[in-house]
């Protein structure tokens, strides 16, 4: 009887396909982080991702329940601190006293008969990458003006982290304030007239407004560059960085958009223009003018709008307050705000709100409702996919501080440096505790 050598199995081809599976997704991970590929894949990935955990937690079902009960020495509004804190809007707000609602004042009409039609020219249009929509609508308005640069110069200002999931408009403000030679505004409450008395004159305006539909997965805020309109066919021409140059936008459609964000708008100008800019505001040009206009609107619409609608007529009748420092007022606003919210189909729902505008945050802490801002914060980054928002870490920090859970803000307010470096208080408020950044 012959016996047959014992030949151990050959191990190589196991082996060289482990080795070419791990080279395969090396070189995946290497090709995706390339700029041009990644921009084009980045925001697939993230709605897939988002996809999965709104599935499992859909956000538009949850509900912030503001707290009823107060005490005593929450009845009255405390002032606000001397150091700086991230504004729920521009950061050109007036320390004007708290004013009364009365009856809405009417702007000065343009003096001179504005022109059918009119349209600018001369923008350099561009495709935001994954994320970047503000500061790609900022750029383009600013090749208007002959500035040179494009989207990842604005982004790398106002937007250190590029997952971050918003610019504010004062946070656009800042960028042409302390980067370029131009000059800049936001106003609140602006209407039909306003963009095209703005147009007409020569200024391109950018507008913060809603932005939804079968291709999105719910209600988000988002920038447009406001360049032409034409009364005949009753339509907007706008630079939109996700839809494409030159589209065009039924003026209704424009109102019912911008009123989520308190028709909200940024013009940008050579200083040598101010006087333009200023004639074409009115009684506009004073903020506390703006605000209380803006108040006393929003406060009418509650009245006559329903829905969804309604909701954002409260909300900004609380946003307008918290600018006159009426935080008591404001969180009173607020409050039906939200118990509208309730009432809103889910499907219709503004889920994302708090990630464009931080006014509730103001409202709740400076009269004391410390806990509602820890629950709002909490439930704003409990609902994002990744809970990347610097203002909503940063407030919660504050409110607990107050409650005397010093070791959690600090780590809350490490977070919103994570997620957004150089957010300046941050790391005051760090320093004011004696913690380094």
């Amino acid at each position: 009887m012959i016996r047959q050598r014992y030949r151990p199995p050959k191990r190589r081809p196991i082996m060289a396909f482990v080795i070419l599976v791990l080279i395969f997704c090396l070189l995946s991970v290497l090709v995706y982080n390339l700029p041009p590929v990644h921009n084009r894949l980045a925001w697939r990935v993230e709605e897939f991702r988002a996809s999965i955990k709104y599935a499992i937690n859909p956000p538009e079902e949850v509900v912030f329940r503001p707290g009823t009960q107060k005490t005593p020495s929450q009845q009255t509004a405390q002032l606000p601190p001397q150091t700086p804190t991230p504004s729920p809007e521009p950061s050109q707000t007036s320390s004007g006293p708290t004013v009364a609602p009365s009856p809405t004042p009417k702007p000065t009409l343009t003096p001179t008969p504005l022109p059918p039609e009119a349209l600018l020219s001369g923008f350099t249009h561009m495709y935001q990458t994954w994320n970047n929509c503000g500061p790609a609508n900022l750029a383009m308005a600013l090749t208007y003006w002959d500035w040179q640069g494009d989207q990842r110069d604005t982004a790398a200002y106002t937007k250190p982290n590029k997952r971050d999931k918003n610019v504010m408009p004062y946070e656009l403000a800042d960028y042409v304030t302390d980067e370029t030679d131009l000059s800049t505004l936001v106003r609140l409450g602006g209407d039909l007239e306003t963009l095209k008395a703005f147009i007409a004159a020569g200024f391109p305006v950018i507008v913060e407004k809603s932005f939804e539909g079968a291709r999105f997965d719910g209600w988000m805020g988002h920038y447009e560059v406001v360049n032409g309109y034409d009364d005949t066919s009753q339509t907007f021409y706008v630079q939109d960085s996700y839809d494409g140059p030159n589209l065009r936008i039924p003026y209704d459609d424009m109102l019912d958009q911008w009123r989520a964000f308190n028709n909200t708008y940024l013009v940008i100008y050579p200083p040598e223009r101010e006087t333009e800019v200023l004639s074409i505001l009115g009684p506009h040009a004073d903020p506390n003018y703006n605000y209380t206009f803006t108040a006393d609107r929003a406060s009418q619409e509650t009245a006559t709008l329903s829905g969804r609608d309604r909701f954002f007529a409260w909300f900004n009748r609380g946003s307008s307050l918290v600018r006159l420092h009426d935080y008591s007022g404001a969180a009173t606003t607020y409050d039906a705000a939200f118990a509208n919210y309730a009432s809103i189909p889910e499907d219709e729902r503004p889920w994302r709100i708090l990630w464009y505008q931080t006014g509730p945050y103001f409202a709740y802490y400076y009269t004391g409702r410390y806990q509602d801002v820890i629950d709002l914060a909490t439930t704003t980054l409990d609902t994002m996919n990744e809970p990347i928002l610097e203002e909503s870490y940063y407030w919660r920090a504050r409110a607990k501080i107050e409650i005397g859970e010093v070791d959690s803000a600090i780590e809350d307010l490490r977070k919103s440096l994570e997620h957004h470096p150089g957010f300046i208080p941050s790391i005051e408020l760090l320093g004011k505790l004696g913690v380094e950044p």
